[in-house]
């Protein structure tokens, strides 16, 4: 039986000015931010957290991040920036940004797309979809040959890969779209329902992150390899900035 109730959530914290203490260059265009902050703020792996940027003449913009970093009881969080054209917070954060500088988060949020990291998981991300999915990963990595979670991840090109040196092992299965690797296991094309079904399990829930497109693709297919609709659970995004 899946354990519907899932984990306690906890409270939303207050805004907190915190401090870059790491900025890591995932991709061309991804970046990940690791950030102290002065109280802890304990999150459940799947959750997110809010960036807020001001200007000189007051002027604010804030932006939704998932976190990358398992929960680990510390005060501070990774998370992992796409770069979007256009986007004045992701176009800052990449671009402006460095060690030292203080950063406005309030969090964590987000009760629905969460994991408690004790029960069966299949994790299916596209692109940096695989954000909140890797901070699964590695909440059941911390189990010695752990068989609770898979994540099977789709990205157009090797380059594409975020998180590119943990995507390894016998918990991952990555999928190129566009560009395949000399020593790819399979042709690059579109995520298909063989490419699932071989992780699919009964007792598991499955939790999808990634473009609208992609979540609803991905949805039908694991229908298709015979998982039940009330199991799956799926988080969107989309180009804000």
């Amino acid at each position: 039986m899946i354990d519907d109730a899932g984990p306690e959530v906890p409270a939303v914290g207050p805004w907190q000015a915190g401090t870059v203490v790491d900025i890591r260059t995932e991709t061309p265009r991804v970046k990940t931010l690791r950030i102290a902050l002065p109280v802890a703020a304990p999150h459940l792996a799947g959750q997110h957290f809010l960036v807020r940027l001001t200007a000189p003449d007051g002027y604010t913009a804030q932006r939704s991040y998932s976190v990358a970093s398992p929960p680990d009881g510390t005060a501070e969080i990774e998370l992992t920036i796409e770069r979007l054209t256009d986007g004045e917070v992701s176009g800052f954060l990449h671009d402006e940004l460095v060690v030292g500088d203080a950063l406005e988060v309030r969090g964590p949020i987000g009760g629905w797309f969460v994991w408690s990291g004790t029960t069966p998981a299949l994790l299916v991300g596209g692109g940096s979809g695989v954000v909140p999915l890797v901070a699964m990963l590695r909440l059941a990595r911390r189990t010695p040959n752990q068989a609770l979670a898979h994540l099977v991840v789709s990205v157009r090109t090797p380059e594409d890969l975020i998180y590119a040196s943990e995507m390894s092992g016998p918990d991952v299965t990555v999928i190129h779209t566009r560009t395949q690797p000399p020593d790819g296991p399979r042709p690059a094309g579109r995520i298909a329902v063989d490419d699932l079904a071989p992780f699919v399990r009964p007792d598991a829930t499955t939790f999808i992150c990634g473009s609208t497109g992609f979540a609803e693709a991905a949805s039908n297919l694991l229908v298709d390899a015979g998982v039940a609709t009330p199991t799956i659970r799926v988080e969107r995004f989309g180009p804000t900035g």
